[in-house]
């Protein structure tokens, strides 16, 4: 199977499943805002939850996923089966011990670690994010457990289940947000993250069944010496602070949005908006972005830079095919989709507002902010894991110079949407420079290519937005009170934009439809055939 094919084959089953948990993300979204609003106890919830899920990264999904996958896919070309499966196993339950320690920690310290995200908030009585974060630092322990389960599935090439994991996380939390069950909580907040921890738990008991299968056994056994967790151990170090940057921008925008000047309801309206922004990022951005990293794993690994270099560019091509589109679509449609997507229950007019003006400048990133997903495993699958480090740390100064001069110089234009611009323009400079260093480094990538197809893109995403905005403007969506015509124009708005877009795609050759069509059809572009190896 050609390379193109693969990526598109194993990016079209993470979308398929990655698009059903989306719908139950919102489904779990919409009831969490029904419930709470953007109160206080919304607030308290968000952070709560928000705070494991930065050391998640850190130590889960982030800086061992990563560093994990190419010493593994090594490992597989290399090693016996007998070695590569006492690795996987040793490196289990190491890493179970250290999320053990991680989650002990912060259940003790988190009076602290909850002050430290909000002592830009005034006098805000936030005990209730205490009680919260207690009842949900555990999550930690089990999607860290669920992390590594989806690495070594995904070096098998299995991407359909471990994709699907976070479909139990929101059936979970929605399951905890219905009546008859949070009631017996008392409080609806409560609930919720008993929910979020019973969710993480069944992210990863529902790999272990097929990690048994490709012949995991569990078999216990902890090293901090075994020269493969050695390996994984010294590519991490640098990405888990390469990856703690990062989440310092998490952090920036968490002082930010809870500073005293900002409206109520700031923190909550950020992670609405940067739901909305993930429905577009792991529809197919983060699908394409896992799928391709193993690849340019095995393909570093046979030193096969060219073929690395062709992977990374056709990625580029198709995640900005969506992307681009599709940050207009959110910048020109954003009060119509909040508004029927959330706007129920607690959730009001002026949340829809504080949301709306976060979503606004989010988009404003959104390409920059899927690229940078894409070009980041490229310097994982060649083991270079200090150059992200470093263009992050310079991107982190950037973000809380920009934070500090949209708050001090620009609220009255910005106000609750400045952390999410900062943080938007931060990832364009991510990009660029990494981009930039990797062509100096490994040579061409094709650039006139990608700004060919740019061009292209923009243009038809261009027109797209102007029908959009005219769309909107003459079907006067925000006159009309009832839900079910709000939701009849919004679909009609949507349907019709996406139609609009394909087909200007389609009048305007751009290669990325044709390949896209070409490679499901198995028909030839230009001479080349796409076949199966």
């Amino acid at each position: 199977m050609t390379d193109k094919k693969q990526i598109l084959k194993s990016a079209s089953i993470i979308t398929l499943v990655t698009i059903i948990s989306r719908i139950l993300g919102y489904v779990r979204d919409q009831r969490i805002v029904l419930l709470l609003g953007t109160s206080l106890a919304a607030d308290s919830f968000v952070l709560a939850y928000r705070i494991p899920n930065l050391f998640r990264r850190l130590v889960g999904e982030g800086s061992m996923t990563a560093s994990f996958i190419p010493v593994f896919t090594t490992w597989m070309r290399e090693k016996s089966q007998k070695d590569i499966w006492d690795f996987a196993n040793r490196l289990f339950w190491t890493l179970a011990l250290v999320a053990a320690v991680i989650t002990v920690l912060g259940i003790v310290f988190s009076p602290a670690v909850v002050k430290a995200f909000t002592f830009s908030s005034g006098g805000t009585d936030w005990s209730q994010a205490v009680e919260l974060n207690r009842i949900i630092f555990p999550y930690i322990f089990f999607i860290s457990l669920a992390a590594l389960a989806m690495g070594i599935l995904n070096c098998f090439h299995i991407f359909g289940l471990p994709a699907a994991t976070p479909v139990f996380l929101n059936l979970s939390i929605i399951f905890f947000s219905m009546g008859f069950v949070w009631h017996y909580f008392h409080k609806p907040a409560i609930a919720l993250a008993v929910g979020v921890l019973v969710g993480g738990a069944l992210q990863f008991l529902v790999q272990v069944p097929m990690l048994v299968q490709k012949g995991m056994r569990f078999d216990f056994g902890i090293s901090f010496s075994h020269p493969g967790i050695k390996a994984v151990a010294a590519l991490m170090i640098p990405r888990f602070f390469g990856i703690g940057i990062g989440q310092i921008n998490f952090f920036i925008d968490t002082y930010f949005a809870n500073a005293a000047i900002m409206p109520r309801g700031s923190l909550t309206a950020l992670y609405v908006a940067d739901r909305v922004m993930e429905l577009v990022l792991g529809g197919y951005a983060i699908a394409v972005a896992t799928a391709i990293l193993p690849m340019m794993s095995h393909q570093a690994a046979a030193n096969d830079y060219a073929g690395l270099k062709k992977t990374l560019t056709f990625s580029v091509r198709i995640v900005a095919f969506i992307t681009i589109p599709a940050a207009l679509g959110l910048m020109i449609l954003r009060e119509p989709i909040i508004r029927v997507l959330f706007q129920h229950g607690l959730f009001v007019a002026e949340s829809t507002k504080l949301t709306a003006r976060a979503l606004l400048y989010y988009a404003v990133g959104l390409p920059a902010l899927a690229t940078v997903k894409l070009i980041v495993p490229a310097f994982y699958s060649t083991k270079d894991t200090k150059t992200p480090v470093i263009v992050a740390s310079i991107s982190l100064v950037l973000n809380i110079i920009l934070n500090i001069v949209f708050l001090q110089f620009f609220f009255k234009k910005v106000q609750n949407g400045g952390p999410a611009l900062a943080t938007a323009l931060a990832c364009y400079f991510d990009f660029f420079a990494l981009f930039i260093i990797f062509r100096l480094r490994y040579g061409a990538l094709g650039t006139m290519e990608i700004l060919r197809s740019f061009g292209k893109i923009s243009l038809c995403a261009g027109i797209m937005g102007v029908a959009c905005w005219l769309g909107n403007l003459y079907t006067e969506f925000a006159i009309h009170s009832r839900f079910l015509v709000q939701l009849v124009v919004f679909v009609g708005l949507i349907g019709g934009a996406t139609a609009l877009y394909l087909g200007l795609a389609w009048i305007f050759r751009c290669h990325e439809i044709e390949e896209i069509y070409g490679i499901a059809t198995r028909r030839k572009r230009g001479g080349e055939a796409y076949v199966e190896s």
